[in-house]
């Protein structure tokens, strides 16, 4: 058997619930790639990649069925995996190049606050990003209550992966915002470990923002 083959049609059973070894080891993955992001370190791109793009099959369930596991499609949770692998490649060429034209070659990205001409530019452009998004989202067949769940989830995971990537503090506060909605969303549509993880992601967010924040004020300081 391939290491693909396992990976798609490997389940583990609790009690009458079965859940694909793939988004396990995805949801693993991608915590991996959040506290290694709060230690400001480059593997965190790739690892989160690999980690997005298992994910991603997951919740396209009724694509990459395989058994008794979930078969709805996400159309939010599935773009949201399609798009942090675009926006972790920015990531990862912004920080590299950062680390290489920075004195400190030790540091990839210097976290700090967004300024008011930023703030200026992203507050209109999320409300209009998650707008467009759940007509998108809408016309593929999503409504009611999950349909603004899922939009959000989308939304909030492209802007914090973006504010990371440009070192914004505040990223890590969309997180937070994200996790909130993000942990009944999983658990209420059978998606146990991304649950469990988005539960778990929440005290190594709070503590990645902590980090940042000093980090930011120690700068301010020199």
């Amino acid at each position: 058997m391939s290491i693909i083959t396992w990976l798609f049609e490997t389940t583990i059973h609790f009690g009458s619930k079965s859940i694909a070894v793939r988004e396990i080891i995805g949801g693993t993955l991608g915590l991996s790639s959040a506290i290694l992001g709060a230690r400001r370190n480059m593997w965190a791109w790739p690892i989160g990649i690999i980690g997005d793009g298992l994910l991603f099959t997951v919740f396209l369930g009724a694509v990459f069925a395989y058994g008794d596991q979930p078969s709805a499609n996400f159309y939010g949770q599935a773009s949201r995996n399609l798009l942090l692998i675009f926006v972790s490649t920015y990531g990862w060429i912004r920080w590299s190049r950062h680390r290489k034209n920075s004195a400190d070659k030790t540091s990839p990205v210097d976290p700090r606050w967004t300024t008011s001409r930023e703030r200026f530019i992203l507050l209109p452009s999320i409300v209009i990003f998650f707008c467009v998004s759940m007509q998108i989202f809408k016309a593929l067949g999503e409504s009611g209550t999950w349909l603004l769940v899922d939009t959000w989830i989308f939304t909030g995971t492209a802007l914090a992966t973006y504010g990371m990537s440009r070192g914004y503090v505040e990223f890590w506060l969309v997180w937070v915002a994200v996790d909130f909605v993000g942990v009944p969303f999983a658990f209420k549509n059978g998606y146990y470990p991304t649950g469990t993880l988005y539960a778990i992601y929440c005290p190594f967010v709070l503590w990645g923002f902590v980090s940042w924040l000093k980090i930011s004020r120690s700068a301010v300081n020199r």
